[in-house]
């Protein structure tokens, strides 16, 4: 293998969890953004969704580009509607 091959394969690696990163993390977003609107409605929710995603995440993490997020609970959650109200 040329080293030209081995660079745009390495390259091609690299944006390709780039790509899967962002929208991992936008799908994380949505998901947060719900668990806010249902707590602020005073409706049942779970992170379930959220910490499925963060778990995605942070195994892409793990080759070194992406980073890590954190799990979810639903204190956070719950601590950030409250100070948001303030």
């Amino acid at each position: 293998m040329s080293v030209h091959k081995a660079i745009s394969e390495h390259s091609k690696k690299q944006n390709q969890i780039v790509s899967t990163f962002l929208n991992l993390e936008q799908q994380r977003e949505t998901y947060i953004e719900e668990a806010i609107l249902k707590c602020k409605q005073n409706q049942p929710y779970t992170t379930e969704k959220i910490n499925n995603v963060t778990s995605r995440i942070n195994e892409l993490a793990k080759k070194g580009i992406a980073p890590q997020r954190k799990l979810v609970t639903k204190e956070m959650v719950e601590e950030y509607v409250f100070n948001s109200n303030k």
